[in-house]
C-alpha cells in the first residue's frame, strides 16, 4: 500500500515548485504582453479562477479515493441553468445562490448511485452520463442561450465585508470545511483508504459504500456552487457551457499534485494548480494564441506530469482500477 499523505494544505515540494511556476508565467507574460499586468486581466484571472477553483476541489477529492467524473463540467451546466431560471423567476440572490449547490448534490448523489450502487466503472459511468447530461442541457435551454440575467445575485457576490469580497469568503470557508473535514473527522484517512486500497480499506472497517457517495454529494455541491458563481459572473447561460471544465479541472488536481492512482490530495496544490493553469491560458490568448488550443495546452501539461510521475505499471494499473470502478 502506497504512503498517505496527511498534509492537505502544507506546501511541500510540489507546491513550492508550482509557486515558482506561477511567478515564472507571470514574468514571462508580463514581458510578452502590456495587458497581462494590468489590473483589469488581473481581475478576469481571478473571474476566470473560482469556478475552476471549487469544481477543482471536487475532482481532487474523486481523485484521491481513486475515482474520477467526467461529466462534472455539464452538472455544472444543469446547476447553472437551474440558478439561471429561478432568478429570472424573481428569486432573491441567497436562495438563487443556495440553489445551485442543491442541484449540484442532487446530482452528485445520482452519479455516484449510478456508479457505486450500479457498480458501474467510474470513467465509463460518467462518460455515459455527460452524455445524458448533455442532452439534457440542449432540451433545457432550446437551442438558445439564457441571457440578460437579473443583475441581484452579481450584486450579492460583489459585495464585500470589511473590504473582503463575499466570494474571496465563500471559497476561503469551503477550503477550511474541508480541511477541516480532511483533518478533524474520519472522513480524510477513509478517503485516502479507499484511494490506496479499497479491498483493504473494506476489510478495515471503513465504509466504502458510504464514503463514495458522500464524496460524489460533496464534489456536486461544489460544482453547483461554481453555478451559482458562474451566473453571478457572466449572467448568462451559453450552449458549451462546462465543456471543457472537466479537462481543466483534472489538469489542475495531477499539477496540484493529487495522485491520479488515489491515496494522496493537496488542497492548496489544487489552488496554485489552479492559478498556473489559468495564467498560461490568459497569458497564450494576450500573446496570440488563439483560445481552440487552449485544451491541447491543457492536455500537454497533463500528458507531461503523467509521463513524468508515473511509469507504465502505473498506468496499467490505474486503467484496471477505473475499469473496475
Amino acid at each position: 500500500m502506497r504512503r498517505s499523505s496527511p498534509h492537505f494544505l502544507a506546501m511541500g515540494g510540489r507546491e513550492w515548485a508550482l509557486f515558482s511556476a506561477i511567478i515564472l508565467a507571470a514574468l514571462v507574460f508580463t514581458v510578452a504582453s502590456p495587458f497581462f499586468a494590468t489590473m483589469g486581466n488581473i481581475d478576469t484571472i481571478i473571474r476566470n479562477s473560482i469556478e475552476l477553483m471549487l469544481v477543482g476541489l471536487g475532482m481532487t477529492l474523486l481523485l484521491a479515493m481513486g475515482g474520477i467524473d467526467v461529466s462534472i463540467g455539464i452538472v455544472m451546466g444543469l446547476a447553472a441553468i437551474g440558478v439561471a431560471n429561478a432568478l429570472l423567476a424573481g428569486w432573491g440572490a441567497l436562495p438563487a445562490a443556495l440553489l445551485g449547490p442543491a442541484i449540484g448534490a442532487a446530482l452528485g448523489l445520482f452519479t455516484g448511485s449510478v456508479v457505486v450502487i450500479g457498480r458501474i466503472p467510474a470513467i465509463v459511468g460518467t462518460l455515459g452520463l455527460f452524455g445524458v447530461y448533455r442532452t439534457a442541457v440542449f432540451a433545457l435551454l432550446g437551442g438558445q442561450w439564457l441571457s440578460g440575467l437579473p443583475t441581484n445575485l452579481t450584486g450579492f457576490l460583489a459585495a464585500t465585508v470589511l473590504g473582503i469580497p463575499v466570494a474571496a469568503i465563500a471559497i476561503a470557508i469551503v477550503y477550511l470545511a474541508l480541511w477541516l473535514a480532511l483533518r478533524r473527522t474520519p472522513f480524510g484517512p477513509h478517503l485516502l483508504s479507499i484511494g490506496n486500497s479499497e479491498e483493504k480499506a473494506r476489510l478495515s472497517g471503513v465504509p466504502v459504500t458510504k464514503v463514495r457517495l458522500a464524496t460524489f454529494v460533496v464534489s456536486g455541491a461544489l460544482t453547483g456552487l461554481a453555478a451559482s458563481f458562474y451566473v453571478a459572473n457572466y449572467r448568462n447561460v451559453e450552449m458549451a457551457i462546462g465543456s471543457t471544465l472537466a479537462l481543466d479541472a483534472i489538469a489542475a488536481v495531477v499539477l496540484g499534485g493529487t495522485s491520479i492512482m488515489g491515496g494522496r490530495c493537496s488542497l492548496i496544490g489544487t489552488a496554485l494548480g489552479v492559478i498556473l493553469l489559468r495564467i498560461l491560458q490568459n497569458g497564450l490568448l494576450l500573446v496570440g494564441v488563439p483560445s481552440l488550443w487552449q485544451p491541447v495546452v491543457t492536455g500537454a501539461l497533463l500528458i507531461g506530469v503523467l509521463a513524468l510521475e508515473m511509469p507504465t505499471s502505473q498506468l496499467v494499473a490505474l486503467k484496471t482500477k477505473w475499469m473496475r470502478g
